[in-house]
């Protein structure tokens, strides 16, 4: 017998399609990459214009708009930093995380130029302009700021606010936070209460001690002022405390100081028992009294947190403003500071040139604290 091997019908062989060579590979990619870079941004932006044309609509819903508002403000915010650590992800190894805290950074540096630097070189050129900020002036404006007689009062005003009420503010603090750390019970209740003017607004406190101060003349009705009252009860004629010079200042600065004490207190008492009781209980053993305690342990211990809260009152007593404007007319009164001279000029006596030499002023009046409060917290990092 023969056997016959049959093979199968010869047709066209189908070989596989080699694949792109890696240099196509990468040129491609690179396309894709550069095509991306060039759209994210451009749809990104597209995105802000027209959300920023919709958020200036006066007919559209506002909820609608508080709703894109947040929307966009958080999906942007995730979506840019999202992009940008893409984008570094595709630059070389080598270069990636020389890049990557550049491009975190970067936004926060942008928005600080856009929103600090550029309207501090805005408001210093202002500053030598006209009232309308067509003309240059040259140095008309400063010459005001330190020549008129209402500028010179708010000076000499400002400088005992700045004075005044960090000085009492943080003894009464520091008095309380002491006194409150030696509480058994009812600490946090003592430490609540005090601090609860902290949570009032500048304009509600103010208001609150309005009604405290309220003068009314005879014949224009029943004087209700808390101190007034007292008076009255005593058997002396009501007082018009607002206009009483200079106490009037004092009375301004007695508010700030009833809003910043709990502050002070706060922060203080935190700092009082960061002490390592070891320190104390072996001054005590050695026979030091407790005034002498606090004197040569709890003070020099604390006292950077001091420097730290009397820094922020300083700054606070510069920038103030509410309660000298809401208590009434400051310049009839003789109670103007530099912050409320400065709006009064450039929002309400819509004069752009002085009410930017008066910022300026106050900026430069807040550098030399900010130096300092700076250089101490050096110090104190290298002593660590």
């Amino acid at each position: 017998m023969s056997s016959s091997v049959q093979t199968p019908p010869r047709g066209p062989i189908l070989v596989p399609e080699p694949p792109p060579p890696g240099h196509a590979r990468s040129l491609r990619a690179t396309v894709l990459r550069v095509v991306g870079a060039v759209m994210v941004p451009l749809l990104a932006v597209g995105l802000l214009w027209w959300t920023l044309d919709f958020l200036r609509d006066s007919d559209a819903n506002r909820f609608l708009v508080v709703g894109v508002a947040l929307v966009v403000g958080v999906l942007g915010v995730f979506g840019l930093f999202w992009s940008m650590n893409r984008v570094v992800d595709w630059l070389p190894e080598r270069f990636q995380e020389g890049a990557r805290p550049y491009v975190f950074v970067g936004p926060a540096l942008v928005i600080l130029s856009v929103f600090l630097v550029y309207p501090v070189i805005n408001t210093i050129l202002i500053s030598f302009k006209d009232a309308q900020s067509k003309s240059f002036v040259g140095l008309d404006n400063y010459k005001f700021v330190f020549t008129d007689e209402s500028m010179l009062r708010s000076i000499r005003n400002t400088v005992g606010w700045i004075v005044l009420v960090p000085l009492v503010a943080v003894t009464v603090g520091l008095a309380f936070a002491t006194l409150a750390d030696r509480l058994r019970r009812g600490e946090a209740v003592a430490k609540s209460l005090i601090f609860l003017p902290m949570a009032i607004s500048f304009v509600g406190a103010a208001i609150v001690w309005r009604f405290i101060y309220s003068f009314r003349p005879e014949g224009f009705g029943t004087n209700i002022g808390l101190l007034n009252g007292i008076a009255s009860g005593l058997g002396h004629d009501p007082v018009p405390w607002l206009q009483e010079r200079p106490w009037n200042n004092l009375m301004l600065m007695v508010i700030m100081v009833w809003m910043q004490t709990g502050f002070a207190m706060i922060v203080l008492s935190a700092a009082i028992k960061a002490i390592p009781d070891e320190i104390v209980e072996a001054a005590r053993i050695d026979g030091a009294s407790e005034m002498k305690v606090f004197r040569h342990i709890t003070i020099p211990t604390i006292l950077p947190t001091v420097v730290v809260v009397t820094t922020y009152m300083v700054i606070n007593a510069l920038k103030v403003f509410d309660i000298v404007f809401v208590m009434g007319n400051a310049e009839a009164n003789g109670t103007e500071v530099i912050a409320e001279r400065m709006i009064r000029w450039f929002f309400i006596g819509d004069n752009n040139g002085r009410g930017a030499a008066i910022a300026v002023v106050l900026f430069l009046a807040v550098i030399p604290v900010m130096y300092w409060n700076i250089r101490r917290f050096r110090e104190q990092e290298a002593i660590r």
